[in-house]
C-alpha cells in the first residue's frame, strides 16, 4: 500500500499537529484537509501530483486522529466547527505559511470553509466538496427527507452512549459501514481501510467525534474558548476568496446539485463543477478531478493578481 509520509509534527494551537509536507518549500501552499471516517490517505495520490506540479502541499491529520494530540492531558475533546476551524488557523500561523490554497471534503471542508469566510486573509483559494460547509446548528432540529436521514444514521447512534460504546468497540466496522454508504461506487478493498483505521487508533478519537455529532445536532455544548467564533458562524458568513466547489454524483449522502443553492455565499469568483461516479471521499475517489480543481483555483488566482491594463 502506498503510504504518505514522513509525519512531521508542529505545535498549533492546543494540539501538537502531525502532518505530511511534499514538494518545493518555496512552492504556493496548498493544505489539503480529510474528513471523517476518513485519514491523511484520502489524498495519497492527490498529494504527490500537486507536490510534482510545484505545490508546498501540506496534509494534516485533524484533532482526535491518527499522531495528532491534544497538548494537554485535561479539557474537553471537541469536535465541534468553531474547533476545527481554530485548528486549521493555528497550523498556517505555526507553519508561518501565506496565504494558502485550503482544499478539503467533509470536516476538512467544513474547516476550510470557516478559515476563508473569517480569516480570508489567510486563504488565496478554497476547493471545498460539497460547496458551503459551515453548519447552520440553529436549524438542526430541522428535519430532512426520510431518505437523506437514513443516510446519517450515525448521527444519531453517536447521539447515545450506546453509540459511543460501538464506536470505541470498533471504529473500523462503523467507518466501513459509513464508507459503503457514502460512496457506493466506490471499490475499496480491506487494506485501503485498514490503513485509514490506523488514525482511529487516537487516543482522543472517540470524545472528538461523539462530541462533534452531539453539538451538531444541538445536543451537547461547546468549548466556551470558541463562543465567539462559532456566535460568528452562526451568521453564516460569506466567503470571499477564489472558489471551486465539486460534488460527486455518486454521493450516497449529499445528491449532487448544480451549486446554486450555495451561491449566494461565495461572493468571490467561484466555479462548481460534478464528478461522475464520485461519491463522498472525492479525493481518493477522483483524484484528476480533484488535483484539477487545485489547478483550476490556482490559474484563477493567478488571473486575479494579474494588473489590468491600463
Amino acid at each position: 500500500m502506498n503510504r504518505l509520509g514522513p509525519i512531521r509534527h508542529v505545535v498549533a494551537g492546543e494540539l501538537d499537529v502531525g502532518y505530511v509536507e511534499l514538494g518545493p518549500a518555496d512552492g504556493p501552499p496548498v493544505v489539503l484537509l480529510h474528513g471523517f471516517p476518513y485519514d491523511v490517505h484520502s489524498y495519497v495520490e492527490v498529494a504527490p501530483r500537486l507536490a510534482a506540479e510545484g505545490f508546498r502541499t501540506i496534509v494534516p491529520y485533524l484533532r482526535g486522529h491518527g499522531p495528532t494530540r491534544f497538548r494537554t492531558p485535561a479539557g474537553l475533546r471537541s469536535g465541534q466547527q468553531a474547533a476545527l476551524g481554530a485548528d486549521l488557523h493555528a497550523l498556517l500561523d505555526a507553519l508561518d505559511l501565506p496565504p494558502a490554497v485550503l482544499a478539503g471534503y467533509d470536516w476538512g471542508a467544513r474547516a476550510a470553509c470557516i478559515v476563508a469566510a473569517v480569516w480570508p486573509e489567510r486563504c488565496a483559494g478554497l476547493v471545498s466538496v460539497n460547496s458551503y460547509q459551515i453548519l447552520d446548528i440553529a436549524s438542526a432540529g430541522r428535519p430532512l427527507r426520510p431518505d437523506l436521514e437514513a443516510g446519517f444514521w450515525y448521527f444519531f447512534y453517536f447521539a447515545t452512549e450506546r453509540g459511543r460504546a460501538g464506536l470505541a468497540r470498533d471504529a473500523r466496522a462503523v467507518a466501513e459501514v459509513i464508507w459503503r454508504r457514502n460512496s457506493p461506487r466506490w471499490h475499496f478493498d480491506a487494506a485501503t481501510l485498514d490503513r485509514a483505521a490506523e488514525a482511529f487508533g487516537n487516543p482522543d478519537y472517540v470524545d472528538v467525534v461523539v462530541h462533534g455529532y452531539r453539538h451538531r445536532l444541538g445536543l451537547a455544548d461547546g468549548d466556551p474558548r470558541y463562543a465567539r467564533l462559532e456566535a460568528r458562524l452562526a451568521t453564516r458568513p460569506t466567503i470571499p476568496v477564489p472558489a471551486v466547489t465539486l460534488d460527486g454524483t455518486a454521493d450516497g449522502n449529499f445528491p449532487a446539485t448544480d451549486g446554486g443553492a450555495s451561491a449566494a455565499h461565495f461572493v468571490g469568483p467561484r466555479a462548481h463543477h460534478q464528478v461522475p461516479g464520485a461519491g463522498h471521499n472525492l479525493p481518493q475517489e477522483a483524484p484528476d478531478a480533484f488535483v484539477a480543481a487545485v489547478r483550476e483555483v490556482s490559474t484563477t488566482l493567478h488571473r486575479e493578481r494579474r494588473p489590468h491594463p491600463a
